[in-house]
Parts: C-alpha cells; sequence; structure tokens
C-alpha cells in the first residue's frame, strides 16, 4: 500500500466528521436557525435516550459472542489502560495551565477518552478492503473483525464515561439548578438554556418516627434499598447507552435469542434491523451538536491556547507513544495475540480524537458546549496530519 493511498484512507474517516461538524455550525446561524438552543436540547435527549443506545445495542449483537469475548479479553483493559494514563496527563495539564475550574472536569475527559465508535468504525474496515491489505487474509473476515474490536472497544468507552467521566464533569460544572415542577425538573444552565434533568431522582416518602411508634428492620431494610435504587447517582451509572451494552452483550452471547433477531433467516429480524436503522442517527446527530456549540465556541471561549495545546499534545504524541509501550509490554508478557490486525487495533487507540459523547454530556449539564467545540475542532484539523503518521506507523510496526 502506497503513502498516498494510506494518507486518502486516514484522512476521510477524519474528513467527514469535519464536513458534518461545519454543517451544525452553519445550521445554528441565524440564517437557518434550525440547531437553536432548544432544538440542540432535543436533538441532545434523542440521542442520549433513543440514538446512541440503539447503535451500541445493535453493534454488539451482531458481532459478540461468547467464544469471541474469551478471545479479546485484553481490549477492554487495553481501553481501561488509555483513560487512566490520560486521565493522570490530563490532570498534570489543569495543574500547570490552570484553566477555569468549571472545565477541569472537561479537560480530563478529552485527554481519557477517545471517539473509538465511528472512528474505528470507519478506519478499521477501510484499511481491510484495500486490494493490498497489509493485514492479509479475507476482506470479508478482516472487516467482521474490525466491526467486532470497534463495537467492543465503544461499549467499555461507553460504561467508562458514564460511570466516571459523567461524575467528574457534573462535579466541575458551573450550573444553576432550578427546579420548576416536580415532576419534570428543568434545568437554567450558565448560557441561558433549559434542559431536562435526564434521570432526576424520585423524592422518596420518608419514614418518621415520633418516639411512639417503632419501625421494624424489615421497613428500614426497604427504604434503604429503594432510596438506593431511585438514587441519581445509580440512575446515572444505568443511562441508557450502558442498559443498550448490557442487553447486547446478553443477546450477542445467548446463542438462542440470537438467532431469534439476527440473520437472515432469524423471526424478530425486522425488529433488529429496524433498531439498527434508528441507531445509524446518532453519531449525526452528535456530531451536527457539537458543530453547532461551535458557534458560541467562535465569539469566545473560556479555554486558553495553552490548554487546547495541551490537550493536542497529549493526545497526539504522549498517549501514541504511551501506547507502543504498553502493547510491547503486553506482548513480551504473551497477554495478547501475535495477530497483526488486533495489535494495530490495540495501538490505534491511543491514537484517536477525543470522544463525542463528552459534547452529549456537556450539553446535558450546560457547561463547556463551546469550549468542548473549539478543542475538538483543533484535534480533528490536527487528526488529518497525526492521525496519518500514526497509522503508518504502527502498519510498519505490527507486520
Amino acid at each position: 500500500m502506497d503513502i498516498f493511498r494510506l494518507f486518502i484512507i486516514s484522512l476521510m474517516p477524519v474528513l467527514k466528521v469535519l464536513l458534518v461538524i461545519i454543517a451544525g455550525l452553519i445550521l445554528a446561524t441565524q440564517r437557518f436557525d434550525l440547531l437553536g438552543c432548544d432544538a440542540r436540547r432535543h436533538l441532545n435527549n434523542m440521542v442520549f435516550y433513543v440514538f446512541y443506545p440503539a447503535l451500541i445495542g445493535c453493534s454488539l449483537a451482531d458481532t459478540m459472542t461468547l467464544e469471541g469475548l474469551a478471545d479479546l479479553w485484553f481490549l477492554p483493559v487495553n481501553v481501561l489502560i488509555t483513560c487512566v494514563i490520560g486521565s493522570i496527563l490530563g490532570w498534570i495539564l489543569v495543574i500547570v495551565t490552570k484553566p477555569p475550574r468549571h472545565l477541569w472536569g472537561l479537560v480530563i475527559s478529552c485527554t481519557s477518552a477517545a471517539n473509538l465508535g465511528n472512528m474505528l468504525l470507519i478506519i478499521l474496515p477501510a484499511l481491510c478492503e484495500e486490494k493490498n491489505n497489509p493485514f492479509g487474509g479475507v476482506a470479508s473476515t478482516c472487516s467482521a473483525n474490525g466491526k467486532a474490536y470497534a463495537s467492543l472497544s465503544l461499549a467499555i468507552q461507553i460504561i467508562y464515561i458514564w460511570s466516571i467521566l459523567y461524575f467528574l464533569l457534573r462535579m466541575y460544572a458551573n450550573n444553576e439548578v432550578k427546579e420548576t415542577n416536580s415532576n419534570n425538573s428543568i434545568i437554567v444552565a450558565a448560557n441561558g438554556c433549559t434542559r431536562d434533568v435526564l434521570h432526576d431522582p424520585v423524592g422518596l416518602p420518608q419514614i418518621h418516627n415520633d418516639g411512639n411508634q417503632k419501625v421494624s428492620t424489615t421497613v428500614k431494610f426497604k427504604q434503604l434499598f429503594m432510596k438506593i435504587m431511585r438514587s441519581e447517582s445509580l440512575r446515572k451509572i444505568f443511562a441508557p447507552a450502558t442498559i443498550a451494552v448490557i442487553v447486547g452483550f446478553l443477546i450477542g452471547i445467548a446463542t438462542p435469542i440470537r438467532k431469534t433477531f439476527i440473520g437472515d433467516n432469524a423471526p424478530l429480524r425486522v425488529i433488529y434491523s429496524a433498531t439498527e436503522l434508528i441507531g445509524n442517527a446518532g453519531i449525526p446527530s452528535i456530531t451536527l451538536i457539537v458543530g453547532a456549540n461551535l458557534l458560541k465556541g467562535l465569539s469566545g471561549s473560556g479555554v486558553g491556547p495553552s490548554v487546547i495545546i495541551g490537550i493536542l499534545i497529549i493526545r497526539n504524541i504522549f498517549l501514541p507513544i504511551s501506547g507502543i509501550g504498553v502493547i510491547k509490554a503486553a506482548k513480551h508478557l504473551s497477554l495478547v495475540d501475535e495477530d497483526s490486525f488486533y495489535l494495530f487495533t490495540l495501538l490505534i487507540q491511543y491514537a484517536i480524537p477525543p470522544a463525542m459523547n463528552i459534547g452529549t454530556i456537556s450539553q446535558m449539564l450546560g457547561s463547556g458546549e463551546s469550549e468542548f467545540s473549539m478543542i475538538m475542532l483543533w484535534n480533528y484539523i490536527v487528526a488529518i496530519l497525526t492521525l496519518t503518521f500514526w497509522i503508518a506507523f504502527y502498519m510498519w510496526l505490527v507486520i
């Protein structure tokens, strides 16, 4: 494969994202006004509740099997290692650059979570379908393996984002919260937009003891259990995307259920096809929202050049280099197979730009949307060159 073809393959996914971001920016201008504050809020809720869970569930159900999951055990471990290394470097960055405190969570999230969904789903099959496939084997088998690698990476990333990064972003978010209705709470964010509070905790009837009435141990345990089950923290961990990961794994691993929904002869294949069709709207919708939020960022952003440059250095230099050390150590300890395509996938996880889901959370919290859009814009511009370089270098390293 010549260097020009390699450049085109690497350029296409990054260029697609940039073009959709620009489209979102144009649609948010006053001339069109199709992605205003309310429109972004409603579209973000559709992504959170419908589009992304459908995408994740279908991807996992179609590609994951019990045997495959056992063979790929190091891949989710590798995703978590990238998150840990990125988080440590992010903490160092915020201490050195000292951005506004409400943006600390955003900076750390951008250095720790990569866009392992659509980027891998585009890059891996594109490499497999080349005539001079550098990884060998049949193109269809290579593409199927690539989709499985990308789906599992995305699933682990989703769990990490909604179980850890959400709480980190929420902790540092600087929002003014106002409850206007006991059944449908509205947050008035710092940017003036109102939004629904997702999974807002439900108030529990309290059992009062006036000293004359004894409360049984059973009632106390029941009250404690219900309080935990209805707590906001637990609801956030089990966000729709997390539930979709669990359902996708169950369908993929359980052969009888899998045969019911997936395959040309599956009796309920229409349900899977319809869900897959809905899920295809997830990635474009998130990217359009990022572009629409960029409109405010262009007029003024709370994140300075030093922070953006720091994130670019971490994501495009430090993380990819650290990935080489991690994978070489894993290979030396016989933790991973010698399959070149699998090794390449493990390495490329360290060189992908930040995750789009961070923008979804920022939109929900009403904090850091424009700053995140600016960070994403510069990351994808720089990725045109850096991602191409790392793809070429990693391929040379494993083949």
